[in-house]
């Protein structure tokens, strides 16, 4: 990491750019430095650098040394403590914003729905619901398209979260309860919906609904409490599906599924879901605006 980067992180972390900038000065030299010698190293003008290095003291992330009877230096709070310290504090701040925030809250008198139209838009949204969760976790998609929020996933799972997944696909490292639906190839699935479609909904209360085609991506964030029904109860009708095709004859469930014209109906869209998807809440695009069913992937 460049010494750039870590200055950068340490106004993300509360500190002005002088004393991001005299701090680093200070931790490289190792030993102490007066105001002049910080000023040089640092780029910290000579006319700010004592302001910038009181400030430092003042928040204890520096300490003023003495060598004789007028010398003073300036020496760093080694940076594992001042982490540990930004660590606390920031943990003291989240704490207390959880419980005084939902007080000052006034009820939603609007939901919100809003586009996701890149990878890392869709996959950071995720992580967002993925770490709201507190009772229950729904998602449905492709191994490799859910796993960069594996490790979060795992994390709420040993914190006592229900993780259900349905994943399309052979996927060596489940997560939760993980379902792999086994009635059509990915293949299919993908030719199906157009995309490769994925569900994340945490405790029924907000839910990304998005998908991927290559390396691109798009989709919707919603906290919409009947959109998040329907992507929960998408996942969970995958689930029950399954659960029922156990307790019959593997042959004759197999047959059904391939075979029985009202389901191959059902499962003809071929492409629509992903159009929607794509175009938006609100969007329009040439879609013909006839009655389609959900596609049973």
């Amino acid at each position: 990491m460049s010494q750039q980067s870590v200055i950068e992180e340490l106004q993300r972390l509360g500190m002005s750019g002088y004393e991001a900038k005299a701090y680093v000065a200070l931790v490289a030299a190792g030993s102490p430095l007066n105001g002049y010698e910080v000023a040089k190293r640092s780029g910290v003008p000579r006319s700010t650098v004592y302001e910038t290095l009181s400030k430092l003291v003042g928040r204890e992330a520096a300490y003023e040394v003495r060598a004789g009877d007028a010398s003073v230096g300036y020496i760093a709070l080694p940076p594992s403590a001042l982490l540990d310290r930004l660590r606390r504090e920031f943990e003291r701040s989240v704490d207390h914003l959880t419980s005084a925030l939902p007080e000052l809250a006034a009820p939603p008198e609007v939901r919100l729905v809003h586009n996701l139209t890149d990878r890392s838009s869709l996959l950071a949204r995720s992580e967002d619901v993925v770490a709201a969760a507190r009772g229950e976790l729904f998602l449905s998609g492709w191994p490799d398209d859910i796993g960069p929020l594996k490790p979060m996933v795992r994390r709420a799972a040993d914190e006592g979260v229900n993780v259900q997944v349905v994943v399309f696909g052979e996927d060596d490292d489940p997560i939760g309860t993980t379902t792999r639906h086994r009635f059509s190839s990915p293949d299919v699935v993908l030719e199906n919906l157009g995309c490769r479609l994925m569900v994340v909904s945490a405790d029924r209360e907000q839910a990304v609904i998005g998908g991927f085609v290559g390396d691109d991506a798009w989709g919707v964030y919603t906290d919409d409490p009947a959109v998040v029904l329907v992507a929960v109860e998408y996942v969970r009708h995958d689930i029950a599906m399954h659960l029922i095709a156990d307790k019959f004859a593997p042959d004759d469930f197999e047959r059904f599924w391939k075979s029985d014209p009202a389901l191959l109906a059902l499962r003809g869209d071929k492409g629509f879901p992903a159009t929607l998807l794509a175009r938006g809440p609100g969007g329009h695009g040439g879609v013909p605006q006839r009655r389609r069913g959900r596609p049973l992937s």
